[in-house]
């Protein structure tokens, strides 16, 4: 798995959530709590989750306070039984209590995510393709959530427009077809840079093929039809389905012989895990 690497949007994030939920202060903590007050706290798992964004929590008391010590006991993808230990915490107590509903908010979602992804990669069990997310992602934790994605053992499709070319229908209209978009691209583009095409029939899955597109993305077809576009693709190109796929759904199209599933619901559809931070009693 790729490491979450701390760039200033992460930073950014963080900090705009800590912004917005201190404000000009917290007046609860603020007019309870002696300013150098210390305590231990631990953050325990309310169900069985996977873990992810360990970091990120430990980032959101560091910004806060970094003299607060932050112990991890698992890693980032790690399976936690219910009632399990996840972190202790040692430092100020205005800190820890300030601090604390960011952290988790942060912490609840990403293991939130890679939790619901490793439900859908053991559904998929050893078959041989790749699971991967799309853009379906919340503005502004893109980073965060793909990240949350390759912890629950799935991989990322592009991280944005910037990354990746994949002409979609709309291209596809404006540019007058399939072949008139290829081409234009590949005149503009790098020799190094694969192009995917999304098609939603056979005859646009033809099309794509004589452009020579390298991947070809099979949008919201049946089982069936992808059948025959993997058939008439016949190891020519990369063959990808997209569109509205859920859990159920992987075990038939894992059989059509295609090599990438990408879901938005690996992101938009994950709930949050339930996980909650305890004061060890003064």
């Amino acid at each position: 798995m790729q490491p979450l690497v701390f760039t200033a949007i992460v930073d950014r994030l963080i900090d705009l959530a800590l912004e917005e939920d201190i404000g000009s202060g917290d007046i609860t903590t603020d007019h309870l709590v002696p300013p150098q007050a210390q305590a231990r706290a631990v953050i325990v798992a309310k169900e069985e989750l996977i873990v992810a964004g360990l970091d990120v929590a430990r980032r959101v008391f560091e910004r806060l306070d970094p003299r607060i010590v932050f112990q991890p006991h698992f890693c980032d993808g790690d399976s936690i039984p219910n009632g399990a230990v996840v972190v202790s915490l040692q430092g100020r107590l205005a800190g820890l209590l300030t601090a604390e509903r960011t952290a988790l908010n942060f912490l609840q979602h990403l293991s939130g995510i890679a939790t619901h992804v490793r439900a859908y990669v053991r559904q998929l069990g050893h078959a041989k393709l790749r699971l991967v997310d799309t853009r379906k992602t919340t503005p502004g934790w893109r980073v965060l959530e793909k990240y949350a994605v390759r912890t629950g053992g799935a991989a990322n499709h592009r991280m944005g427009l910037y990354d990746g070319v994949l002409i979609k229908d709309n291209h596809i209209a404006a540019c007058g077809g399939i072949t008139a978009a290829v081409e234009r691209i590949r005149t503009r583009i790098s020799h190094l840079s694969k192009i995917e095409v999304e098609t939603a029939t056979l005859d646009e899955v033809r099309e794509a093929l004589a452009a020579r597109a390298d991947i070809i993305m099979l949008d919201n077809m049946d089982p069936a039809t992808i059948g025959q576009a993997v058939s008439l693709i016949n190891g020519r190109a990369l063959v990808e389905v997209s569109g509205g796929v859920t859990a159920r759904d992987l075990t038939v199209l894992a059989a059509t012989g295609v090599d990438l599933i990408s879901c938005g619901a690996l992101t938009h559809s994950a709930r949050s895990v339930d996980l909650s931070m305890r004061i060890e009693k003064q």
